[in-house]
């Protein structure tokens, strides 16, 4: 049968590389899953089209990932079969071992209640235990799944099915050093200042009128102008819509003539209030050898208008001298007055700053236990960085769980229970020196899914001044270095509305890079225009 194995990998233009552990494992594998010689390589060949294999050479090291393929595929075939069957594995008769009559005990799915609640507060109240310098954590929920409850502990994966080098295998060490951190280590509490005005309470989302809506616009264009021309560098502003032969200078807001993408055809210019009376003109860009625009950014645009129905431009002026923040040199009379409100200490001179920031879902897709964000903490337990900063979704509305409702817990008690508690608890275990840092996302299921985005309504006590809650976006000052937060994609956004021309010598851009550079010459966390 081996031979017949080897022929068949033959017929299908495969060689093998270690000929005689691979056919003595193929051979297991007909045995195991009841295969024929044909069957087996026509599984491997689907493995090797979705691994995106290149050699046409079969090694031993992807036995393990081709075992798992089979498996899966055994599985599927036998569910589809029998819809109503599970399949049971290891990890299920481990379960019943260990945990003994946990399904006899568990109930059916209903409204949570005070007794779920309490019970679950329990488990979580016993979730940390300081054992001298360790900070471990439990699993607080009471709910196991066959997926959910894991043997190995959960760890980051930097390679699939690939054997391990040097370079990997020193990102998996556990215990391995962060140099930055490791440069920069705690030198006490730092400072934090919060910019931007927070929401009232009392305001209505989606109910903005349209006269605010225009001020806003308007107060763009008009900013970028008054930079343009403190710069120097150009004359005076002239409004685009006049009929004019000779060169000028126009500043307005790029738009979409109609639905869609922009296009040659439909790229139009609208000027300021005070220009041209909020008008629109044609813009064509056929002179330009290059250009990137998108619907809502706002540029300096040189050329002439002869006909007064479209200007012709001959240079896009898309980047503008950054104006000097008002808070940078403050007078003694407001320091003094921030001082006293509490937002700044003038004891913080130490300028160098040391922080982890991350993104969440904090949960893996198979259940709900937070074992990412658990692995985050004990990680910043170890380095002690005088800024967590972690960015949403925290109860994620995207994850299988939420999606079908089959949690028994509202999503206020999870984040209360799961990312609060344990945020509670670190901050308690390493002391008032370091400080936590919330940004929402609009995909949290226990709060409120607009843009711009409140922070969240946290009031419990003790713990505020370690735990900030920051709008979305939002940004803050922290020993001098200023940090702007926003959970929104805007630079997938961007991807989709973009109209771009590359250099005509041919060589092609770094479009990301040119994303992230018209979010720094825009000033705006989201510079598309907002329905």
């Amino acid at each position: 049968m081996e031979e017949e194995i080897k022929a068949e990998f033959s017929n299908s233009g495969f060689s093998l590389d270690e000929e005689e552990v691979i056919l003595r494992k193929c051979l297991t594998f007909c045995i195991n899953y009841s295969l024929s010689p044909s069957d087996l390589v026509s599984s491997w060949e689907v493995y090797y089209l979705n691994r995106q294999l290149n050699e046409s050479t079969v090694h031993d090291a992807e036995m393990d990932g081709f075992l798992l393929h089979l498996q899966n595929a055994v599985k599927e075939s036998i569910i589809n079969e029998e819809p109503d069957l599970h399949v049971y594995s290891s990890k299920d008769v481990d379960m019943m071992f260990n945990d003994g009559d946990r399904y006899a005990k568990e109930e059916t799915i209903g409204t949570p209640t005070n007794k779920l609640y309490s019970h679950s507060s329990e488990l979580f109240d016993s979730e940390y235990q300081q054992n001298g310098s360790t900070f471990s954590a439990g699993k607080p929920s009471d709910i196991v799944t066959p997926f959910g409850h894991r043997k190995e502990k959960f760890a980051v994966r930097f390679s699939i099915n690939q054997p391990p080098t040097e370079e990997n295998a020193k990102e998996l060490e556990p215990d391995s050093e962060d140099d930055f951190l490791k440069k920069v280590e705690s030198r006490g509490r730092c400072s934090m200042i919060l910019h931007g005005v927070k929401l009232d309470p009392n305001c209505r989302y989606m109910c903005d009128r349209i006269e605010d809506r225009f001020n806003a616009l308007e107060g763009r264009i008009k900013s970028y102008s008054r930079a343009l021309i403190l710069s120097g560098v150009h004359g005076e502003l002239m409004d685009p819509s006049v009929a004019s032969q000779k060169s000028m200078v126009s500043v307005g807001m790029i738009c979409c003539d109609g639905e869609g993408h922009l296009n040659d055809n439909s790229i139009l210019l609208q000027s300021s209030d005070e220009h041209s009376g909020g008008q629109r003109v044609r813009l064509d860009l056929q002179r330009l050898s290059q250009f990137s625009v998108f619907p809502g950014q706002v540029v300096g645009i040189e050329g002439n208008n002869p006909s007064g129905h479209c200007l012709i431009a001959s240079k896009i002026i898309d980047s503008n001298p950054l104006s000097a923040s008002a808070d940078i040199n403050l007078p003694s009379a407001k320091r003094q007055a921030l001082d006293k409100e509490g937002q700044i200490d003038p004891s913080f001179s130490d300028k160098e700053l040391s922080m982890i920031i991350a993104a969440g879902p904090f949960t893996t897709t198979d259940n709900l236990f937070f074992e990412p964000l658990t692995e985050l903490l004990s990680y910043a337990s170890r380095k002690i960085p005088q800024l967590l900063i972690l960015l949403g979704p925290f109860v994620d509305s995207e994850h299988p769980e939420i999606r079908r409702g089959a949690t028994e817990r509202s999503f206020n008690e999870i984040f209360h229970m799961e990312i609060l508690r344990k945020l509670r608890d670190y901050v308690e275990y390493l002391g008032d020196t370091v400080r936590v840092v919330l940004v929402p996302s609009i995909r949290d299921a226990n709060h409120d899914f607009v843009f711009p985005q409140p922070g969240f309504d946290i009031r419990s006590s003790d713990l505020n001044d370690q735990i900030t809650n920051l709008t979305n976006p939002g940004i803050f000052e922290a020993n001098q270095v200023k940090v702007g937060c926003c959970t929104v994609d805007i630079l997938k956004h961007l991807c989709g509305e973009e109209m771009s021309r590359n250099p005509s010598d041919g060589i092609p851009s770094d479009r990301m890079s040119r994303l992230a550079y018209h979010l720094l010459t825009q000033q705006s966390f989201y510079p598309l225009p907002t329905s």
